[in-house]
């Protein structure tokens, strides 16, 4: 892979950080409530604990980013993974009788998640000479190894305890974590001994100016409604993949083909096939797809319809998720990068919290399944539409 062969030596090691700390993460969250229900926990707090889980790694996104902006990337991700680690150590001690440790380690695991996702992200679109679609592209494949081997590995390992999982948890994060921190040291000494050197000017000119509020909204809005439109293959598609197969594994056939298909063409289709494609082209075209995906559901044909839903699905996920974030870096003002990330995070968290809570309703409430459906293709193609109000500009480098 040349961007893998030409990135610096820096933007591997954050690509081998997010590879790794995201293997163990997939180990561990498919089995948290697992775990937590046999420790003795009732349904309902453990129900809770996993919210909060979620709640703590994305309440938090515009506040990270503030920190990412004030106190720089290195030393947000050096407080993420230390938290991370602490975090998993205090889940080691927590359990039925010990609440306080297990409430505090699931707090510190989701907001030093927060902490390490948004500054990873801000310093891979940073790397001096990297294309930030070429970055993103390249986190999102590493992001789904972990996606798909990770909960694989959690059952495998699972059988010999729990914490087997942690420990496996605090190790990656301990070891990755040092190793970027020795190496931002060395670094950093080297910025200081060029830091006399006088700049050469951008082969591009001036950088664009960045967007106003009026710009941001739309695109604020997209973060929104992909999340919303998205959040149904958890609440949604799962209920109707088992009502339309008969088969409680239909889901898992699903989310295992849609993080392959991630894994094998996401690089490929964004750094060659879209490669002179603009960031709101490629948005229009993600939610299409998401439509297309969507219609496939109307007819409720069984395997048919669930297997012809992958791969639109996953193309959509693809152009969309990337792509938001382009933008965002494209339209942050200087040294607001972080920021912009963060925004589109809390935008995402605002989303799926509103598809989760409306996807049940609609399917509550709906007469026909397949007016949920229909309703979900209007939504993409209105997504779709309000795409066309985004500025039409190339990435620039941050």
């Amino acid at each position: 892979m040349n961007a893998w062969r030409e990135a610096s030596p820096t933007a591997r090691l954050l690509l081998i950080a997010v590879l790794f700390t995201g293997l163990t993460t997939f180990m561990f969250l498919p089995l948290l409530a697992i775990e937590l229900t046999a420790q003795g926990i009732p349904a309902g707090r453990t129900g809770f604990l996993v919210g909060l889980l979620a709640f703590s790694g994305q309440a938090f996104s515009l506040l990270t980013g503030l920190l990412v902006d004030r106190f720089g990337a290195h030393r947000v991700m050096a407080a993420g993974f230390l938290l991370r680690v602490l975090g998993y150590a205090l889940l080691g001690l927590g359990g039925a009788g010990a609440a306080a440790p297990l409430v505090a380690g699931i707090v510190a695991v989701g907001i030093g998640g927060s902490l390490l996702g948004l500054s990873t992200k801000t310093l891979l679109v940073s790397q001096e000479g990297a294309d930030p679609r070429t970055m993103l592209a390249l986190r999102s494949t590493f992001v789904n190894v972990g996606v798909v081997a990770g909960p694989a590995l959690g059952a495998a390992v699972y059988p010999l305890g729990f914490g087997w999982i942690l420990a496996a948890c605090v190790l990656s994060h301990l070891v990755l974590g040092t190793c970027l921190v020795l190496r931002r040291s060395v670094t950093a000494s080297r910025s200081r001994a060029a830091a006399g050197r006088a700049a050469a000017p951008a082969a591009g000119g001036a950088p664009a100016a960045p967007w106003t509020l009026r710009q941001w909204l739309p695109l604020c809005g997209l973060g929104v409604a992909y999340w919303a439109i998205y959040s149904q293959l958890n609440v949604l598609l799962p209920i109707t993949a088992n009502a339309m197969t008969g088969s409680a594994a239909a889901i898992s056939v699903v989310f295992t083909a849609n993080g392959l298909l991630v894994v094998l063409f996401q690089y490929t289709l964004l750094r060659h096939v879209f490669r002179r494609a603009t960031a709101r082209t490629l948005l229009v075209l993600g939610f299409l797809a998401f439509a297309c995906a969507y219609a496939t559901l109307i007819p409720l044909a069984g395997w048919y319809s669930l297997l012809a839903f992958v791969v639109p699905v996953t193309l959509a996920e693809m152009l969309i998720g990337p792509s938001l974030d382009e933008q965002a870096v494209s339209a942050a003002a200087t040294r607001r990068t972080g920021l912009a990330l963060g925004t589109m995070s809390a935008a995402g968290a605002v989303g799926s919290l509103f598809g989760s809570s409306a996807g049940g309703y609609l399917l509550q409430s709906a007469r026909d399944g397949s007016e949920v459906w229909l309703l979900l293709v209007g939504s993409s193609l209105a997504a779709a539409a309000i795409c066309l109000l985004l500025p039409k500009v190339r990435t620039r480098h941050v």
